[in-house]
């Protein structure tokens, strides 16, 4: 009995144990990345494929078995195809040495920048903020006016103010600072059904499509305060859904 229990005794050497360790993290930080977008749609489509070719080959059908074998076959090409996106999201972040830690933003800044969007909403007067996190938005902020200056209510509002040269563009904010204003963003697309989404909106969800960064846009037109987070858009915002919404994509 006791030669048994010896058996079953799991031996873990230090490299055993980092092994596992990294694994783990690496996998924790992918579920991260992917957490509410459309790759989670994507996987669960590619574990029904799983289940059905299984399944196929289990009750003898053939051909599906034999084809879902051939898609199945490319599947590493597949998933670079289907998640190229979030693959470049991921490397642009290690490359910029940000992929291992958490983007905080100090809790007096998001005051400040909540209580710049009631006013500017309340006077419908339009906004797109754009809040880098992991993802470098650099070739962005290099495109347009340098500001780098502390987050401020008056501010944002100067810049925003209507008929001013930068009210027009996105500004960009990095590490509690405005970095830049008057920001070309890309543009979301396939969105032509949406005709309640203008342009500041469909630039908010083009610049969560391509990176981590989270977009807030003020409506000129209904005076509603959106937010867009990994291609999704979130609208009509009241002061505390806002603060809720934004310090947990803040802090993800």
């Amino acid at each position: 009995m006791f030669d048994f229990f010896q058996t079953l005794t799991l031996q873990f050497s230090w490299q055993d144990i980092v092994d596992i360790v990294l694994v783990a993290f690496i996998f924790y930080r992918l579920i991260l990345l992917i957490r509410g977008t459309r790759a989670v749609s994507v996987i669960y489509g590619l574990f029904l494929l799983l289940v059905v070719y299984y399944c196929s080959g289990v009750f003898g059908l053939y051909t599906l078995h034999w084809v879902l074998g051939q898609f199945l076959g490319s599947i590493f090409l597949v998933i670079i195809i289907l998640f190229q996106k979030d693959i470049r999201k991921a490397l642009s972040a290690m490359g910029a040495g940000r992929f291992w830690k958490r983007t905080r933003v100090r809790p007096e800044v998001i005051d400040e920048l909540i209580l710049a969007l009631l006013d500017m909403a309340r006077s419908k007067t339009g906004a797109l903020v754009v809040i880098e996190r992991t993802t470098p938005l650099g070739d962005i902020i290099e495109r347009g006016v340098e500001i780098g200056a502390v987050v401020s209510k008056d501010l944002l509002e100067t810049i925003f103010y209507p008929d001013t040269p930068l009210h027009d563009g996105a500004v960009i904010i990095r590490n509690d600072r405005i970095m830049a204003a008057g920001c070309i963003l890309p543009l979301a697309v396939g969105l032509k059904h949406r005709a309640s989404l203008g342009t500041r909106h469909r630039a908010a969800m083009g610049i969560t499509e391509e990176s981590d960064a989270v977009a807030l846009v003020v409506s000129e037109e209904r005076g509603t305060i959106s937010v867009a987070i990994s291609g999704k858009i979130t609208t009509s915002l009241e002061e505390v859904r806002l603060k809720r919404v934004l310090i947990s994509a803040l802090e993800r």
